[in-house]
């Protein structure tokens, strides 16, 4: 049930601040659980997301890009901020403590598993979906990985329209 994804969370942004969901969720936002070190999906997806935003850019309306890594040992607030400014200007990086992190996690109902922490260069298995949400209204669907960035702004804009035509945005 829809309903059932998302909620509260606090954790820890790109400057070392700790923010909530109400701080960073001000306006509509595509959220996209994965870490930095990644080798191939999460930079894939952050750039495609990055690129549905400027599509929507273009069409005047602004969708807030959010990264919430699930590898806080390697993922400090320096090392996330290189990462979303890379992709984005107004990306969000968010980490935290594991235990930050698995309740936000949770409450997207997302999955990641540390493949042999031991190791230096260890991987993360991960849920590759990103979430858009909207502040008066909360979850309101997700993408797949093969979905396109032209594909992404069609439905974002249609659900903000619609909102807007509801007086919810």
């Amino acid at each position: 049930m829809a309903g059932d994804i998302g909620g509260p969370f606090t954790l820890v942004d790109e400057t070392g601040a700790t923010v909530t969901d109400k701080d960073v969720l001000t306006k509509p936002s595509l959220i996209y659980f994965g870490y930095t070190f990644c080798p191939d999906v999460c930079p894939y997806d952050n750039a495609r997301n990055a690129e549905a935003v400027a599509l929507l850019e273009e069409r005047g309306l602004e969708v807030q890009p959010v990264f919430i890594s699930v590898d806080p040992a390697r993922d400090p607030p320096e090392v996330l901020a290189d990462f979303t400014d890379n992709l984005h200007p107004r990306m969000i990086g968010l980490s935290g403590s594991p235990e930050q992190v698995k309740a936000a996690s949770q409450a997207y109902k997302t999955y990641y598993k540390i493949q042999d922490p031991e190791q230096e260069f260890y991987l993360i298995d991960h849920s590759t979906f990103t979430y858009f949400v909207m502040p008066e209204v909360g979850f309101v669907d997700f993408f797949k990985r093969d979905e396109t960035p032209e594909q992404m702004a069609e439905r974002v804009q249609c659900f903000m329209d619609a909102a807007a035509a509801s007086g919810k945005n």
